[in-house]
């Protein structure tokens, strides 16, 4: 019997049962580091290794492979959806740089952010309104009627079919008519086939978005579009359906060049995200909107793809970065500068303090009118932003973080409508279903 690791767990009250490294005492969990200089992973950085052995690792990391493989494909271009050059502004900023900067501030600066957000919210943001729709073409998956392999959470459920539901609403999705209802679709001889656009899901995780919008719709045409790999996926189950062809990209956003998908030359599609984290749904806009897929003044050509319509449930602000960043103009002509950016997607994280039983916007009552050089306390280290913070009340707090995010999304708003598209910026689901529950739908102008 191999030898066990000698790391003691107090919890569990014995000895780690892993095997042991070759001369070493414990398993790779419990080994100490190296005082090494530890360095991320430059093929993938969701792991380190240690400076002395990076060339090394390279060569049999295994993402090398994957890396190799994409970088020869038609549809991969680095950095192509992240923004021009000349655009990119500096180096990102992490959650703990942003969270310095703010706690950095006088409490004077501080006020000044947040009434400015206050004031802009007030102007730009009062037209998102409610559109919780749950269409009939769902009720196969509202009623539960669905295979039972296939995994159900209402709340997810619920999320899903207002994405669609407010596709349909706004004309892009068309109903199956009665067959739909009952959860079976027409049969190809039927109807107009050819006018069903393909469906671009980025972002699609395990893809039950996609799944939902295949069983309730005359979808047959899919691409699903995610970077990591994921286990359960719906990708079984929609092979299973004669009539739908499937391909999955992995790939980053970032780098995906959608006009080069070989399967969509020429097709017309309709791109969807559920809860498209921070810069990803910036990627996702260019990506869809620009010279190299959609040609708003000039009429596409045969080769290219066309964009007809997305719906995009925005999510994790926090994430967002100035440089990537769809419409840094809009913000800076609001007068919020990278620095306001930076520390209002910061605060973003805040809208998850209270309970979101009920809509919170317009319930927060603070008031941070400080004047220039006022003095609160005469020690400034007992009484700064960081304890201003911790004593404004947590409605207040998610108040605050939900208008940074609603700002956020307007200017991406804006980016579409300047682009030509009719849309809408809405909430789609109460915030008890979800507080993460703004989405953004847009259509080609008829």
């Amino acid at each position: 019997m191999a030898a066990r690791c000698n790391f003691w767990l107090p919890k569990k009250k014995r000895f780690c049962s892993n095997v042991l490294l070759r001369d070493s005492q414990f398993c790779g969990n419990h080994t100490q580091r190296s005082d090494g200089q530890w360095v991320p992973c430059p093929i993938h950085p969701s792991h380190s290794v240690l400076e002395e052995n990076l060339q090394s690792h390279l060569k049999r990391c295994p993402f090398f492979k994957q890396a190799q493989s994409l970088s020869i494909q038609p549809f991969y271009q680095e950095g192509i959806n992240a923004g021009k050059e000349e655009e990119e502004g500096g180096q990102n900023f992490s959650s703990e740089m942003k969270r310095n900067a703010v706690h950095g501030m006088t409490l004077f600066e501080f006020s000044q952010l947040i009434n400015k957000i206050k004031s802009i919210h007030a102007s730009i943001c009062s037209d998102i309104g409610d559109s919780f729709k749950i269409p009939q073409a769902c009720d196969i998956w509202t009623n539960r009627q669905v295979d039972r392999g296939l995994p159900f959470q209402e709340k997810h459920v619920m999320q899903q079919a207002s994405i669609l539901g407010n596709l349909e609403e706004f004309g892009v999705l068309k109903s199956c008519g009665d067959d739909a209802v009952s959860g079976t679709l027409k049969s190809e001889a039927s109807g107009d086939a050819d006018d069903v656009p393909s469906v671009v899901e980025f972002g699609a995780g395990r893809g039950y978005l996609t799944q939902v919008l295949a069983d309730c719709y005359r979808i047959k045409k899919i691409l699903l579009v995610e970077r990591k790999s994921y286990k359960l996926k719906a990708d079984r189950s929609l092979r299973q359906k004669e009539s739908v062809t499937l391909e999955r990209l992995r790939i980053d956003i970032e780098d995906l060049k959608l006009n080069a998908v070989e399967s969509l030359q020429g097709v017309p599609y309709l791109a969807i995200g559920k809860h498209l984290c921070g810069p990803a749904t910036d990627m996702t806009l260019r990506c869809c909107i620009s010279k190299q897929c959609n040609q708003h003044n000039d009429a596409p050509s045969d080769s290219t793809c066309c964009l007809i319509g997305l719906a995009i449930a925005t999510c994790c602000h926090h994430l967002c970065q100035w440089k990537h960043y769809i419409n840094k103009r809009y913000m800076l002509d609001l007068g919020i500068s990278k620095d306001d950016f930076n520390a209002m997607t910061w605060l973003t994280s805040w809208a998850v303090d209270a309970d979101h039983g009920s809509d919170l916007c317009g319930t927060g009552s603070f008031d941070l009118q400080i004047r220039e050089n006022e003095h609160v306390e005469s020690d400034p280290n007992t009484y700064d932003v960081k304890n201003m913070v911790k004593n404004m009340k947590a409605v207040d707090r998610a108040v605050v973080g939900l208008m940074c995010k609603d700002i956020i999304d307007v200017g991406r708003f804006m980016w579409l409508k300047e682009h030509g598209l009719e849309c809408e910026l809405v909430k789609y689901v109460p915030s008890n279903i979800s507080p993460e529950n703004r989405l953004l739908v847009a259509r080609q102008k008829s």
